[in-house]
């Protein structure tokens, strides 16, 4: 990255949410010196045994190939400088830490636009963010979602 570049947490997975938040991101913040990173959360197996342990270690490095596969051609095109980071952890919590880590500018993410009683029975990623982030946070939200 070169100086005075801002770093950039972009949450992702292999959602049509993922997608649009880069879309914007690209279209609206992108300045030439930005460093990005591509922050993604594995399911962690609830009772790991051996087996589990290892197909799962095999499912990560593959949804970090496709994260890659998915994201990495219009950043690479732009000539933008990112990173995959992934890990087995909560993903609002997992985030944060990183984005407290890498001492981001701000953290880019889509939503789902879950309703009220859903985001409360099963929670919101981008609702903990919100309220847990150290720095700015940009919800963008599908242009197809209903408001």
């Amino acid at each position: 990255m070169a100086s005075g570049g801002d770093r950039v947490i972009l949450a992702v997975d292999a959602s049509k949410y993922s997608q649009n938040a880069l879309k914007w991101y690209l279209e609206h913040m992108h300045k030439p010196n930005n460093k990005v990173y591509l922050v993604s959360c594995l399911e962690f197996p609830s009772m790991p045994s051996r087996d589990t342990w290892e197909a799962q270690t095999k499912a990560g490095r593959e949804k970090g190939q496709e994260l890659i596969e998915q994201f990495g051609p219009q950043l690479k095109e732009r000539k933008i400088d990112f990173e995959v980071v992934m890990d087995y952890e909560k993903p609002g919590e997992y985030i944060c830490h990183v984005a407290q880590d890498k001492n981001a500018t701000c953290i880019v993410m889509g939503t789902r636009g879950m309703g009220k009683l859903r985001r409360t029975i099963i929670g919101s990623v981008s609702n903990y963010v919100l309220n847990h982030a150290h720095c700015p946070v940009l919800v963008c939200r599908h242009p197809k979602d209903e408001h």
